[in-house]
């Protein structure tokens, strides 16, 4: 019977305190609701601004858990990274980072819950919850939050454990709680870019769609005067069926008599040129979203490569992110610690950022290690030389 024992070992019974409840409608409209939905709209529609925050998720890097306890602390903490549960899909620590960095940069505000077990004695998994099943408000002074779920879609119920909810805001205006999201500002610029790709998809759809104007000129004679109308009939039943035709895929020659005209509709407009409008949209939206042009698929220069000027000011940009990361990740690992009864602190180290060329960093690296090698070799030859002297 030792495989029903470790069947119920493996048996997890959890509570989500900030659980979604399913509903048959929107439910609660708490603060920046309006907003969120923009900024998913931006990511549907512009596929540049969700590549660049793809792009930042991943460049951010991983890290790894330090603890200043024992070996053992250490080698359960290291675990703990490796295989925790992140949502119903994902495992690990880097899961969760990621999908609770996504939220912070879309949204501005991100929140996520360490979910504990039946007994409540150990850690369970770690879950992101979506951000219209939380309220966010301000506790009983300035300096606290409260954290609230959304019950039945309608009320805000404080959390009866708080110290298992996790959040972050970025950049949050002065008295705000809710953060800014990186989108924000961006609404305006893609509406525009919008509007000039529809127009361009209007234009080529007519351009691609041909349209004819067939003109009959009666000629001077009394015949086609008092006739006109029966041969314009014939002319436009003879053009129809010529069109008909080359829509089946067969070739039909079209056959008239007398003078007539055929001009293809708008063949003498001129399609106007979009290239700069779009590139200053697109150099606005690479602007807020801090992201070289080149990452995102846009060549504007003769060179590809990243300057060491932008390869530093993204690195700053990566590292402020990490700053926003480092109290969430210590506060996680210092109650996982606590739970499996080690009383050490936690907290993680990340992995260098290395967004320069590796062979201009070899090279560097090899001409250090010469002129220290030079350098040695001279003092060497100083010291013989002044030991000689009598």
């Amino acid at each position: 019977m030792k495989w029903k024992e470790g069947l119920r070992r493996q048996k997890r019974a959890v509570c989500v305190q900030t659980a979604r409840e399913p509903l048959g409608w929107e439910g609660y409209a708490g603060p920046g609701r309006r907003q969120w939905a923009v900024y998913e709209g931006l990511r549907r529609s512009i596929p540049l601004i969700d590549a660049a925050l793809d792009k930042i998720g991943r460049l951010v890097g991983g890290c790894r858990p330090v603890c200043d306890g024992p070996a053992a602390a250490q080698a359960a903490l290291e675990t703990f990274f490796r295989q925790v549960p992140a949502g119903p899909s994902g495992q690990g620590m880097e899961a969760f980072l990621r999908c609770y960095l996504d939220s912070l940069l879309t949204y501005g505000t991100a929140v996520g819950e360490v979910v504990l077990d039946a007994g409540g004695s150990r850690v369970a998994g770690l879950y992101n919850p979506p951000l219209e099943a939380v309220c966010l408000r301000q506790g009983r002074d300035p300096l606290e939050v409260e954290i609230c779920a959304v019950k039945n879609g309608l009320e805000a119920v404080p959390v009866p454990y708080p110290q298992l909810v996790v959040y972050s805001a970025l950049n949050p205006k002065p008295g705000e709680i809710l953060g800014t999201s990186l989108l924000e500002g961006l609404p305006f610029v893609a509406d525009i870019l919008q509007k000039i790709y529809a127009s361009l998809g209007q234009n080529f759809e007519r351009i691609a769609n041909l349209r004819y104007a067939v003109t009959y000129k009666p000629g001077a004679s009394g015949i086609d005067r008092a006739c006109a109308q029966e041969i314009a009939g014939n002319i436009a039943q003879e053009w129809a069926q010529a069109m008909d035709a080359q829509r089946h895929g067969q070739i039909r020659d079209f056959v008239a008599v007398g003078d007539v005209d055929i001009k293809v509709i708008g063949a003498d407009n001129q399609m106007i040129d979009t290239e700069v409008p779009v590139r200053q949209m697109l150099e606005q939206m690479v602007a807020k979203l801090g992201i070289p042009p080149f990452l995102l698929g846009l060549h504007w220069s003769t060179t590809e490569r990243m300057s060491a000027q932008q390869a530093d000011i993204l690195t700053s940009e990566l590292e402020s992110y990490r700053r926003l990361l480092d109290p969430v990740l210590e506060r996680i690992c210092t109650l996982f610690l606590r739970l499996e009864g080690f009383g050490c602190n936690g907290w993680v180290e990340w992995e260098e950022i290395n967004l320069q060329d590796q062979l201009a960093d070899a090279n560097a690296r090899l001409v250090g290690l010469q002129a220290d090698q030079l350098e040695r070799t001279m003092e060497k030859e100083d010291g013989n030389g002044d030991r000689e002297k009598p």
